[in-house]
């Protein structure tokens, strides 16, 4: 056996760093130490440290070789891939053309560099330098980047400051068309599982107008179609909540929205319509609204009737204060993305 004896302050830092050093590997030597002086056999160490009898020696070595401040060395052997030596090559190559499969990636590879590595080895190495497999963004043909970050800094962001300073309320407009129809989603299951489709096609609309702050959401319903009147109401219900600041929508180019009749009720109700640039979704915020409520009760389920359909979409939109605040709350954030060229492929 190895005897060593232990000063009392170096027992007394055995102690305290077994429990508080940040690095767990070093807080198990600084047991095995701990227990060797109190005098317990090795079997015994080995058993409680659980470290096998030739770890247990090496720590013992390299106590004595270096003391305390050798046993807080954390060296780990970290092979280092052939493939870093191209890394700034294959980045540009992947930036420009982004592989669809891990295969095509360990081929494009392979001819970049001469270099082939089994598809394990290229995954674990597309990962280090920030790469995963993301599903693909559509953009709307007629979307123009540009027009979109110019009108986030100059419309959009300075009318959210207001409202964040309390001088302001912000709403997000938009009309949900939700039709009575099987809402296709994904599920954990032994076999491919079926829902049965509905018969009919009914649709409920929904106009809403979700306070970018507090996410409070106003509404008109109807099982028809949303039209100048609709939005006419929502103005009016926006009206009487009374919030003592000028409030300001943000809303599509709707035909029934931007007509004459409701500009003039938007006028007479001091209600600023600031109309986004065309093809946004992605600076709409109510938009996220629409698709939690779709993930939330109306993939793979089954609806018998229309009343009942209808019923579970009111339910969850009523819900959005209580049941669904936490999810909401990280879902509706004042984060708005837009998009720049490069991102775009044009292939």
């Amino acid at each position: 056996m190895i005897q060593i004896e232990f000063a009392e302050e170096e027992m007394k830092s055995f102690n305290h760093e077994r429990y508080h050093h940040p690095h767990p590997s070093v807080q198990r030597k600084m047991e095995v130490l701990w227990l060797k002086a109190h005098g317990l056999a090795h079997d015994e160490i080995s058993q409680l440290a659980d470290v096998s009898p030739n770890t247990l020696r090496r720590y013992f070595r390299e106590y004595e070789e270096g003391g305390l401040e050798k046993l807080k060395e954390v060296n780990f052997y970290q092979p280092h891939s052939d493939l870093v030596v191209h890394q700034g090559t294959l980045e540009a190559h992947f930036r420009k053309n982004p592989p669809a499969t891990i295969k095509e990636a360990a081929h494009e590879i392979e001819a970049l560099t001469g270099i082939t590595r089994s598809e394990t080895q290229v995954r674990a190495f597309l990962t280090t330098i920030g790469m995963k497999c993301r599903k693909v963004g559509m953009v709307p043909a007629k979307a123009d980047p540009d027009e979109q970050a110019a009108y986030k800094v100059d419309q959009l962001e300075p009318r959210l400051a207001d409202a964040q300073a309390g001088q302001r309320a912000v709403f997000f407009v938009d009309a949900a068309h939700f039709v009575l129809a099987p809402f296709l989603g994904f599920l954990w299951c032994f076999t491919r599982v079926f829902i049965k489709a509905p018969a009919g096609r009914q649709r409920f609309n929904v106009l809403g107008a979700l306070n970018a702050l507090t996410h409070e959401l106003i509404t008109v319903t109807n099982d028809t179609y949303i039209n100048a009147e609709s939005v006419c109401d929502l103005l009016r219900k926006l009206a009487a909540l009374n919030l003592g600041v000028p409030i300001t929508l943000f809303l599509d180019n709707a035909r029934y929205q931007k007509c004459a009749l409701v500009m003039a009720l938007a006028d007479s109700l001091n209600i600023e319509l600031c109309f986004l640039p065309a093809y946004s979704p992605n600076l709409n915020l109510i938009e996220r609204l629409w698709k939690f409520v779709k993930k939330e009760c109306l993939y793979s389920e089954y609806y018998a009737d229309f009343a009942s359909f209808k019923a579970a979409i009111l339910d969850c939109l009523s819900q959005t204060h209580t049941k669904h605040k936490t999810a909401l709350d990280s879902l509706l954030t004042l984060n708005f993305q837009t998009f720049e060229k490069a991102q775009i492929m044009t292939l």
